[in-house]
């Protein structure tokens, strides 16, 4: 069987914690977020905080955006 995680596990730091009323999955559940969407609002949100690298996450976004909206343009055809 996999190990169950705590919710500190699941929950660090850098992504705000209980108080914070914008943490990224209180947001993506809201909103009722697709994957893509949902990676899209976590990258940009914790941008420079799990890491000091902003650009890496910011790269991240524009990527999952980007895959997303590909998923879209093939629907439309």
């Amino acid at each position: 069987m996999d190990k169950i995680t705590t919710k500190e596990e699941n929950r660090p730091a850098y992504y705000g914690g209980d108080n914070n009323p914008h943490e990224p999955i209180k947001i993506i559940e809201y909103y009722e977020l697709n994957f893509n969407m949902g990676n899209v609002v976590k990258y940009i949100l914790r941008a420079g905080l799990k890491t000091p690298d902003k650009i890496e996450d910011l790269k991240k976004a524009i990527w999952y955006l980007g895959r997303e909206i590909e998923n879209l343009e093939k629907e439309n055809d």
